[in-house]
């Protein structure tokens, strides 16, 4: 490793102490180091930097020279940073300044010691998949960035009446959603706003996406798993002009007559996974399964 990218948001700034533990570490090994220009303002004002480092400002200054981006802070953060690695096959690693985690597997007691095992080849490449979206009309909006990690997401806007979602998979139809909105979900995505919307946890590495109504207004509508290389068409009916389209933390408002085709995207980004890190670990800290807490009222 000699070359990497540091990115980070507005709060991830308040994060001192872990930022100078994974320069110290960098330096240890002369890793030459850019930061993303914002972040690297932000850091200056604090006056965290005791040295000037070199600097990018979008996905054009980044190429196959990086050995690695890093993410500091939480999983919006990863969520954030892929829009700058895209089709790049830079491995990213994010290390969690933020809350839950699930994407930003690297916690702060456990930075110097990551290090140490990527130095040291001790660590392997998860591709993770992503989606992709073609509206009709077309939108500027998903002309650059018409991609997501996480999830896809239609939902009403600006009423509290139901959405109908038509849904086409393979050009066969499905289904009606009735309901608040429809998440179509990556198995990255599996454990974030599908999780929350009684979705099940997918294993990043498996082959599938989600389908999952957001509060459907029948019942008997559950989420639904299908193969990766299924092609879905979506049509809206709204008693609105308009509904919403989300590609992770990006959201556009778009006429009710727009169609949507959704697909699994041409490239993946590659996480970077410690051996002292796991999927399956991630999950028993995150969801505290195992753990017994029945009594701990009476604590």
């Amino acid at each position: 490793m000699k070359k990497v990218a540091i990115f980070g948001q507005k709060y991830s700034v308040n994060a001192e102490k872990e930022i100078k533990i994974l320069l110290s570490a960098l330096e240890t090994h002369k890793v030459v180091v850019f930061f993303e220009e914002h972040f690297y303002t932000l850091l200056n004002k604090q006056n965290y930097l005791t040295k000037k480092y070199a600097t990018f400002n979008s996905f054009i200054d980044l190429n196959s020279s990086f050995d690695l981006f890093f993410s500091l802070g939480g999983d919006g953060t990863i969520l954030r940073a892929i829009t700058y690695i895209r089709d790049l096959n830079i491995p990213i690693l994010g290390i969690n300044t933020g809350r839950l985690g699930f994407l930003a597997n690297i916690q702060k007691n456990a930075i110097k010691e990551s290090i140490e095992l990527l130095i040291a080849k001790k660590y392997k490449i998860q591709e993770r998949t992503l989606l992709s979206i073609k509206t009709s009309p077309k939108f500027s909006n998903f002309t650059e960035f018409s991609f997501a990690l996480n999830e896809i997401t239609i939902a009403r806007e600006n009423t509290t009446s139901m959405i109908g979602v038509k849904t086409f998979l393979n050009k066969e139809y499905l289904t009606n959603y009735w309901s608040d909105g429809l998440i179509i979900a990556t198995p990255t995505g599996s454990t974030g706003y599908s999780l929350s919307c009684n979705g099940p946890v997918i294993s990043p590495n498996s082959k599938n996406f989600v389908i999952t109504p957001i509060a459907p207004h029948n019942l008997n509508a559950r989420p639904m798993v299908i193969p990766d290389d299924t092609s879905i068409e979506l049509e809206v009916d709204s008693r609105e002009k308009s509904f919403l389209i989300s590609l992770d933390s990006r959201i556009t408002s778009v006429p009710k007559e727009t169609k949507i085709s959704i697909k699994k995207s041409p490239f993946t980004i590659k996480s970077v996974i410690p051996h002292n890190e796991s999927f399956f670990k991630t999950l028993r800290t995150k969801l505290l399964w195992g753990e017994d807490n029945r009594n701990e009222s009476n604590l």
